[in-house]
């Protein structure tokens, strides 16, 4: 089970913007919240995506064909503040 959780989270944050800048910005904290949520890692797991170069996640994404991305309504909403 807790390889398909790897795979499923790794796949969340290379095609999900919001959850990667969650992550991105609060790792450990991140990680608490979807063990409440019941995600299962081990902590060999947990350790490992916190010893990731975090830019590891947004240089995917920016690879991965933008059909297969799931936008952040609020990081457009903030780019839209800023150009005005």
């Amino acid at each position: 089970m807790p390889q398909r959780t790897i795979e499923r989270l790794i796949g969340r944050l290379v095609t999900d913007e919001e959850f990667r800048l969650e992550f991105t910005r609060a790792p450990r904290e991140t990680l608490a919240t979807l063990a409440e949520l019941g995600w299962e890692l081990t902590r060999v797991e947990a350790d490992a995506l916190l010893c990731t170069d975090i830019r590891l996640w947004s240089d995917a994404a920016a690879r991965v064909d933008p059909r297969l991305q799931c936008s952040s309504l609020k990081t457009r909403e903030k780019r839209g503040k800023q150009g005005d």
